[in-house]
């Protein structure tokens, strides 16, 4: 078990080290750590989602409902109760508040799900997490926060945010190609319709670099940013690395879900915050400090939190 856990979670700290690493020695900055993330949001990822879904089996994908709600479920409440708390009830404002939940409700599937989830359950199967992850996220998460942070941009007397129109940026997020990829498979799925082999695997060839490129650019970013910890980032670590898997599991236990969906939504949400976090922390020019102190803590702490874990789902 201990090896088990070693290997499926030791290479995502380490290449986000290593990331770290290449920052110090300056071989790349953070605009050049942008690029690997353009590269994986709208090329890596977009591939291996819709060839991992077309390798699916339909019976098992069209089977795994209930994992698709509590995965949807989960991560929206744990993106609106800790935004209410944050700014209704402890007084943040909107746009540290925001990101705070975004931090806490938007597990990295995207960035570290494939070298954990892949590794523990084969990339065919994390694929239907990742993806579902990855969607709430585009759909929900992204589009809600950039209305709010350009709420608080203007509150603060910043008018260079983008459009503040909610429906603008749904729409936004449906030309994302990390969003009508797996759409697209998903259809091609339910209708049976055929892609030649070859092709699936010329097209998965670029979506292999997806984890190790995404976390390698974190780590150049975390560099360019004064890591500390204080109340705020311990909360959002301790939310998001140990209460919403938690939580996620007590709702698995309560529905009876299968062994194997159960492990493999509480795990997703046991993934440390997505990088977005971080990108549009410095794109509105708020809590960026907070934002990456709390991505390192929740990628270096999993190690021991993702592991504790699945160690419990084991017994």
């Amino acid at each position: 078990m201990a090896s088990t856990i070693f290997n499926a979670l030791l290479p995502a700290v380490l290449t986000l080290l290593l990331g770290v690493f290449a920052g110090w020695q300056h071989d790349f900055d953070e605009p050049e750590a942008s690029t690997f993330n353009r590269l994986v949001l709208r090329y890596a990822l977009p591939l291996v989602l819709f060839t991992g879904i077309l390798a699916t089996p339909r019976s098992q994908f069209f089977g795994d409902v209930p994992l698709i709600v509590v995965v949807v479920s989960t991560m929206i409440a744990a993106y609106f109760i800790p935004l209410l708390i944050a700014h209704w009830v402890v007084g943040r404002d909107l746009m540290t508040s925001t990101l705070q939940a975004l931090a806490i409700g938007g597990p990295s599937a995207a960035f570290v799900g494939l070298p954990v989830l892949g590794y523990l359950f084969g990339e065919t199967a994390a694929t239907i997490p990742i993806a579902v992850a990855s969607l709430v996220i585009s759909l929900v998460h992204i589009p809600v926060s950039i209305v709010l942070l350009s709420a608080g941009a203007a509150q603060s007397g910043d008018t260079t945010g983008p459009p503040k129109h909610l429906q603008d940026h749904i729409v936004d997020a449906f030309k994302q190609p990390m969003v009508w990829a797996p759409i697209l498979a998903t259809i091609f799925l339910a209708f049976a319709i055929p892609i030649p082999e070859a092709i699936r695997k010329s097209l998965a060839l670029l979506g292999h670099a997806t984890g190790g490129v995404a976390l390698f650019a974190s780590g150049v970013i975390l560099y360019s940013r004064r890591v500390v910890f204080n109340l705020p980032v311990g909360v959002s670590v301790l939310s998001r690395n140990v209460i919403v898997p938690a939580l996620v599991w007590a709702l698995v236990v309560l529905l009876g879900l299968p062994a194997q969906a159960g492990r493999e939504a509480v795990l997703t949400l046991a993934l440390p915050s997505v990088v977005l976090c971080v990108v549009l922390a410095v794109h509105f020019r708020a809590a960026e400090q907070e934002m990456a102190s709390v991505l390192f803590f929740t990628t270096i702490l999993s190690l021991p939190t993702v592991g504790v874990f699945i160690w419990l789902l084991s017994l």
